[in-house]
């Protein structure tokens, strides 16, 4: 299995690092290239590739010990988090820290734990699919009408998504819990406030809640695929220098979701996924294990690269790199350049609420479309990134904010209240536009998103002048809106609250907001995919028609 080969390998870095007097340089012949993505047939074991070390006899007997193997495996898979600290500094690279050989290890480590998790609740759902496709295949379960094949595919079923669905009444279901649910049950690796987001991930990768000693293992992995290295070695955790190359060789002006879908599609390199597939050394049964680590190291170096493209087109270009002792969604904001405690819970529920939205959306949906080709994670999330980059689907929280100051402009001083919001609401109605952040396709109740933010924004910034303005719109919108008798959802929806906790902690550029989302979605349609893998999901090829064949139709039906 080239999860367990990964694993060994990693183990005996990390013994030959904590268990010998003699300071050792990165162990690169415990990772050939033919290990990690061999070319032909069975990829070589771990002893048969000793046999080019560059080391001592005395080390390259050690590797080939069983004993010594054998304690390897025991040491990684009970204290790689404490062994990962207590490695020799004289053996670091200055890639934050971590060898390639140690960065590795980490990663291997919440792989090996995750892997071991997805394949438990993997079996059932397959057999599950398999005992519905073959007794209930004709069971209609939705059905589309002409207005529902012009009409963009409003409310036609026809996506199977595992991570997420919606519900009318209780909003987003994570994995089948509501928000709150998940806010609750998911755990702190400390004493923060909100959950680490790496517990959410977790959660809709395995179905199962994740323990702390889970949570920092997955951590303690995205940190380390979080690094960059000056080596473009392909069997390297870290982000290849090419990547930064290719945003350096469009203007900082260029705007940031052209930037993230560009570096998404660079990234595409490091897949392990496509080298698996082009070498035929994982059948399709398994493809969700390189999709696997695949996901991971998207999940974290998007992150890193959506911090660079804010660095570079807002700040001074100056790149932060990521801090060991800080959670993966703490570390974003870092490496943004914003470190309060304040700052890294905002970030952490912020990337927590917009994770997963099921797969009808547009990102979503064009990320699965193309991953149904067998694209890797990579090549599908810029595709998906792609379609969140259109403003019907992207600008929804800066349509929320605009309108906001508009009316703040227009109340000239005065403190908003439920009569003079209301005036304004009724206004922007009779001119014909619409009042955002309010109505959802889907839901019948306030969205438990927005509801979160509120939660946050009372405890941290209820003093705010826009945040005021929104509490006040907040109480008076929906009753203007079901006023008007053309509304079935009146309440405000989660792009309504963003923009001003954005705005209120200093993130002001508004271009870079669908970006944030961006780095957020990116778990959703990482997990996703993997679950799209193990079912075997086919590629997606609906039939399309024409006006003539839509006529013809409705004549024939009206004549019977």
């Amino acid at each position: 299995m080239l999860l367990s080969r990964l694993r060994d390998t990693a183990a005996a870095a990390l013994v030959l690092r904590t268990s010998g007097s003699t300071a050792l340089s990165p162990p690169s012949f415990l990772y050939p290239a033919s290990l990690i993505r061999p070319t032909s047939g069975k990829a070589p074991s771990l002893l048969a590739a000793t046999h080019t070390s560059p080391f001592s006899a005395p080390v390259c007997a050690a590797v080939q010990s069983k004993r010594l193997l054998g304690r390897s495996q025991s040491l990684f898979r009970k204290n790689t988090a404490s062994a990962l600290r207590s490695f020799s500094s004289s053996a670091r690279s200055v890639c934050g820290g971590l060898s390639n050989a140690e960065a590795r290890a980490a990663v291997e480590a919440a792989l090996d734990a995750l892997a071991e998790k997805v394949q438990e609740a993997a079996e059932p759902k397959r057999e599950l699919l398999k005992t519905l496709r073959k007794e209930h295949g004709t069971v209609v379960i939705s059905e589309a009408t002409l207005s529902t094949v012009c009409g963009g595919m409003r409310g036609l079923t026809a996506i199977l998504t595992e991570t997420s669905t919606l519900h009318a009444e209780k909003g987003i279901l994570y994995r089948g819990l509501t928000i709150n649910e998940c806010l609750a049950k998911l755990p702190r690796m400390h004493k923060e406030e909100y959950p680490a987001v790496e517990g959410l991930i977790w959660f809709l990768m395995t179905g199962s809640i994740p323990t702390v000693n889970e949570v920092e293992l997955l951590s303690n992995a995205l940190y380390a695929l979080s690094l960059s290295s000056a080596s473009s070695s392909p069997s390297a955790p870290f982000i290849p220098p090419h990547v930064g190359k290719v945003l350096d060789a469009v203007p900082p002006s260029t705007h940031p979701m052209t930037q993230l879908v560009m570096a998404a599609a660079a990234l595409q390199p490091t897949s392990e996924l496509a080298q698996a597939y082009r070498h035929k050394t994982v059948s399709r049964h398994d493809l969700w294990k390189p999709a696997l680590a695949d996901a991971l190291s998207l999940i974290a170096k998007n992150a890193v690269m959506a911090a660079r493209i804010f660095r570079r087109s807002f700040r001074d270009g100056q790149e932060i790199d990521p801090v060991r002792s800080l959670d993966w969604a703490a570390n974003f904001g870092h490496m943004m350049g914003f470190n309060s405690k304040e700052h890294q819970e905002l970030f952490r529920l912020y990337l927590f609420l917009h994770a997963d939205h099921e797969g009808g959306n547009v990102s979503a949906h064009a990320a699965h479309v193309v991953g149904s080709a067998l694209s890797d994670p990579f090549l599908a999330f810029s595709a998906g990134m792609a379609g969140l980059a259109g403003p019907l689907h992207g600008l929804a929280n800066q349509e929320c904010l605009n309108w906001l100051r508009d009316v703040h402009c227009k109340l000239n001083g005065a403190a908003p209240t439920r009569e003079n919001v209301k005036k304004i609401a009724e206004d922007t109605l009779a001119s014909g536009r619409v009042i955002p952040g309010y109505g959802h396709a889907v839901l019948r109740v306030t969205d438990p998103r927005f509801t979160a933010q509120r939660e946050f924004a009372l405890k941290y910034l209820k003093d705010d002048e826009l945040f005021q303005l929104l509490n006040v719109a907040y109480n008076t919108i929906p009753d203007v809106l079901l006023a008007t008798g053309k509304v079935k959802n009146p309440y405000p929806n989660v792009d309504c609250h963003s923009g001003v906790l954005l705005q209120h902690f200093g993130i002001t550029e508004a271009d870079f907001y669908t970006v944030l989302f961006g780095v957020s979605r990116a778990i959703g349609i990482a997990c996703q995919y993997v679950w799209d893998r193990i079912l075997g999901l086919p590629i997606e090829r609906p039939k399309s028609t024409t006006l003539d064949l839509l006529k013809a139709a409705c004549v024939e039906r009206k004549g019977n």
